[in-house]
């Protein structure tokens, strides 16, 4: 790997991928950063060219990446709304076979592809889920779903790509928020009453974004890296952000069928409220949010840590960082 070689970026206006901007960046690449349309534009960094497309054209991005030694797809579409899982698919599966395509036809050499620890599922029999599980793909959420098929199908690319499995990142920039920023905000606005049990692993999305550069430098073509921070119980996340909010953490807790009840309620309303429309709002209590509350997503990222030198930082920090940010932007209002 040489300094200043290029990278074409996928993602950057999202809330993973502009922190990988920003790490390729440091790292001494130059960037040429995919700007969706209607997305927001970028702040001028030194380095980065951003560059406008849509990977639902795969075609006209060939030209755009032309001379760019690398690939790292990042984008995605993560959503517990019923009216965009259409949209999952287009983007997160037909999207990246698309992208890799349209790679391997410009000269890029290899890729790395953002995937998800919802591919993995759940630990196993109090077991954390490795690099060898992969989920039971008729239970999981269409995202989780997706994100078992873009795997196959950036392995059966042309282009060598390795794959990283982040976990649940937090910190600052999730402006949309993803459902698990969402979460956060929920919380500090007081509308986390009662909690399942269950629990997930949480990074720092500034280790995720570290995490992308490590798997271009130091990552085996064709292998899965899973990148977590801490294993936590919904519970003990409640009293981490309590810590940091100044809030009471929920002390009820709900049975798996009464939320369940409620998450069925929700679709059904939502799905009568925007027949025909597109939409990113979610119900109050999503059911995909419910199927996967009741289990513990926790996951070992000892590959990640022994074979691409891998560490991960204080998730405490980065959730206040996360607070901090939805504070200082009017997100609990």
């Amino acid at each position: 790997m040489a300094a200043g070689d290029a990278v074409f970026l996928t993602g950057s206006s999202g809330f993973v991928g502009s922190h990988v901007l920003r790490a390729l960046l440091e790292a001494g690449y130059t960037v040429r950063a995919l700007v969706r349309p209607g997305s927001q534009s970028l702040p001028p960094l030194d380095g980065c060219v951003p560059v406008h497309g849509d990977l639902r054209q795969p075609a006209a991005l060939i030209p755009k990446m032309n001379g760019c030694r690398y690939l790292v797809h990042v984008a995605a579409l993560y959503s517990f709304s019923p009216s965009r899982r259409g949209d999952i698919w287009r983007t997160n599966v037909a999207g990246c076979k698309g992208v890799l395509e349209a790679a391997a036809a410009a000269g890029v050499e290899r890729a790395v592809v953002t995937s998800s620890s919802a591919a993995v599922g759940p630990a196993h029999d109090g077991r954390p889920a490795t690099e060898v599980d992969f989920a039971d793909e008729g239970k999981g959420s269409p995202y989780h779903y997706s994100k078992c098929e873009q795997e196959r199908v950036a392995l059966a690319a042309r282009l060598p790509a390795v794959l990283v499995l982040p976990t649940a990142p937090v910190g600052p920039a999730d402006w949309k928020p993803t459902p698990t920023g969402k979460l956060i905000v929920d919380f500090m606005r007081g509308q986390i009453f009662a909690s399942l049990g269950g629990g997930m692993n949480v990074v720092a999305v500034e280790d995720v974004a570290a995490a992308h550069v490590l798997a271009l430098q130091h990552g085996t073509p064709h292998e899965r890296y899973l990148v977590g921070g801490e294993n936590l119980t919904f519970q003990a996340l409640w009293q981490v952000l309590a810590q940091t909010c100044g809030r009471k953490p929920p002390s009820m807790r709900i049975p798996y069928g009464l939320a369940l009840t409620l998450g069925w309620t929700g679709e059904l309303q939502f799905r009568l409220l925007h027949r025909g429309r597109t939409s990113d709002d979610a119900p109050l209590v999503p059911l995909e949010g419910v199927r996967m509350a009741r289990h513990y997503m926790f996951v070992s990222d000892a590959k990640a840590r022994s074979q691409l030198s891998y560490s991960s930082t204080s998730v405490q920090a980065a959730l206040e960082r996360s607070v901090k940010w939805y504070y200082d932007h009017g997100y609990a209002q």
